[in-house]
């Protein structure tokens, strides 16, 4: 057996590989570096054992502990509803016209309102309320399909729109592509556009699509487009649109209309949550009294 060769500087043991005359040296790893990964193992191991760790193919080691990250959630919700439960007793039993006279009241269903509204209504209606033209109304102007009175609002939430129940918000259009010439339906689209232009108000009787109008979209719409909240019918004097107000996108929705939908929230909602939406919804600014 040959004698191991020495480095004559550092002291150190050859590993008798070599490269262009460097020489490799057997340096024995740091103790502290040994005493860490050591430790690393005995700390993963008692992790193991306490906590939950691997899976297998029906269930998971859940630890001697017994804590799971699912299990604290549940216990931290839970204290926050003891918390809030007399704020939400309140609300309940408070008539819904009555919450917002109540300041603390009104506080406390307006931030739960918030948090419900953007966990379960801003991926349609916006962070903001805002709405996204050609899909969902927005929720801070003042045009309401079925009334934007507190009770209004809560119906409207409870029942969903078109959601299929026996109290849901139900209103439907003709396609009068199917009832009306592409003539027919562009000069009632012009004669709709002119409800909002108060410098037609002298020559609207006289324009083509006034007669059509009357016969087909008045008994909903209204004579002058102010529109029905029993029907459910917009308003089309006013200028907010909710698919467009170009001629072309109006043309559209007379001849093949959409009709949005909107789940009844009183199935994945309890009460007292539904009460706060309301609030919360109803004073975004165009709530009314």
């Amino acid at each position: 057996m040959s004698e191991q060769e020495r480095d004559p500087l550092t002291g150190q043991l050859t590993t008798g590989h070599e490269w262009d005359g460097i020489k490799e040296l057997r340096t024995p790893i740091p103790n502290w570096w040994l005493i860490t990964f050591v430790v690393t193992w005995v700390f993963s191991i008692g992790y193991l054992v306490l906590y939950p760790s691997f899976a297998t193919t029906k269930d998971y080691a859940r630890g001697l502990l017994g804590w799971s990250s699912a299990k604290e959630l549940g216990q931290a919700t839970d204290r926050a509803r003891d918390q809030q439960s007399s704020w939400r007793t309140q609300i309940l039993a408070t008539p819904l016209e009555k919450i917002e006279a109540n300041e603390e009241l009104r506080r406390f269903a307006v931030a739960g309102g918030q948090a419900a509204f953007n966990e379960n209504c801003a991926g349609c209606h916006g962070v903001g309320a805002g709405g996204q033209i050609g899909q969902f109304p927005s929720l801070i102007d003042d045009d309401w399909l079925w009334g934007g009175k507190v009770t209004d609002i809560h119906a409207t939430i409870r029942h969903g729109v078109r959601d299929g129940g026996d109290e849901t918000r139900l209103s439907a259009m003709p396609a009068f592509g199917e009832i009306l010439k592409p003539q027919e339906i562009a000069a009632t689209a012009d004669f709709v556009l002119s409800l909002s232009d108060r410098s037609r108000d002298a020559s609207r009787a006289s324009l083509p699509g006034a007669a059509l109008y009357e016969t087909n979209c008045a008994a909903c719409h209204g004579a002058k487009g102010e529109g029905s909240r029993d029907a459910g019918a917009p308003r089309l004097d006013d200028a907010i649109w909710l698919y467009g107000s170009s001629r072309e996108a109006v043309i559209r929705q007379i001849a093949n209309p959409k009709m949005g939908q909107m789940p009844a929230w009183q199935s994945r909602l309890d009460e007292a949550t539904i009460r706060m939406l309301t609030v919360y919804v109803h004073t975004l600014g165009g709530g009314e009294k």
